[in-house]
């Protein structure tokens, strides 16, 4: 499976960071911490909203979203 996704700017430097120490790319980094999570994660848990709201920021990142989409400030996924 290929994902893509966009990670801000603090972020996106801590991930570069750590990409430098541990000597890999990028995305070989990304997909290892994703798979690490995934494996922590219950994926039969009763209540998917609450693995979502375990994650710092998310509410207010996803009312950012639907705001900034509101608004016009999107890209069509044509353009990714």
């Amino acid at each position: 499976m290929r994902l893509c996704l966009t990670l801000d700017a603090p972020h996106a430097a801590k991930l570069s960071r750590l990409a430098t120490r541990a000597q890999t790319d990028e995305e070989t980094l990304a997909g290892s911490l994703l798979a690490y999570a995934l494996d922590k994660t219950d994926p039969d848990a009763l209540h998917p909203v609450d693995l979502l709201d375990g994650i710092p920021g998310s509410y207010e990142r996803a009312l950012a979203g639907r705001t900034q989409a509101a608004a016009g400030k999107t890209v069509p996924l044509d353009d990714l």
